[in-house]
């Protein structure tokens, strides 16, 4: 595999006023270019993984790699769960889901926020799809840990890891999340991944 950065969705700035082209240049360039270029570095030449996609790193792996791959999979997936216009829907199929588990989009927007701010530490907030219960759930995960390893989805996630915020937002996880989950969520990528379910 030869490991190159995921493009940016979109510019830079296009998440303003809720993230700053300042926070998203640090995250991205430094960030998320850093775990790429750790996980290169990591793999020596002739290493079978280097065939394997980051979801089979993730899968088959643990320390040092595990990290840097779980942690480019998460940042390219959190950047995608986003949308600058706001105005992304589900789509009907998972809005009744939605609706099923939750009672409505905005108890699982309030249960979302809720479980990311509450991570300790470093981490994520996932929307998932738990095909063993056939439900959705919201969890968070620890550092680079990534649902996948316990057999969950993926439908959307949030970075809680200082630097995702703390230029615009300092301390305050909350507001972040808050701006995120009521402003930005990309609704249709979370609709396409709960399509893929089953495939």
């Amino acid at each position: 595999m030869n490991f190159t950065l995921e493009p940016m969705p979109y510019a830079q700035d296009a998440l303003e006023p809720h993230i700053s082209a300042r926070t998203i240049s640090y995250h991205y360039n430094k960030h998320h270019q850093g775990y790429l270029t750790k996980l290169d570095a990591a793999l020596p030449k002739g290493d079978e993984r280097r065939e394997q996609s980051l979801e089979e790193i993730i899968k088959s792996s643990e320390g040092g790699i595990f990290n840097c791959a779980a942690q480019v999979w998460n940042h390219t997936f959190y950047w995608q769960s986003l949308d600058p216009t706001g105005k992304t829907s589900a789509s009907k199929e998972l809005a009744t889901q939605i609706d099923a588990d939750f009672g409505n989009v905005d108890e699982l927007k309030s249960q979302l926020s809720s479980i990311a701010a509450g991570q300790f530490g470093s981490g994520w907030g996932w929307l998932v799809w738990n095909d063993a219960a056939s439900k959705l759930q919201v969890i968070s995960t620890t550092d680079a840990e990534n649902p996948m390893t316990e057999g969950l989805i993926p439908l959307l996630t949030l970075d809680v890891w200082e630097h995702a915020y703390y230029l615009d937002y300092q301390n305050d996880r909350g507001a972040y999340l808050g701006n995120l989950v009521d402003q930005l969520l990309n609704w249709e990528f979370a609709s396409r991944n709960f399509a893929k379910r089953n495939g």
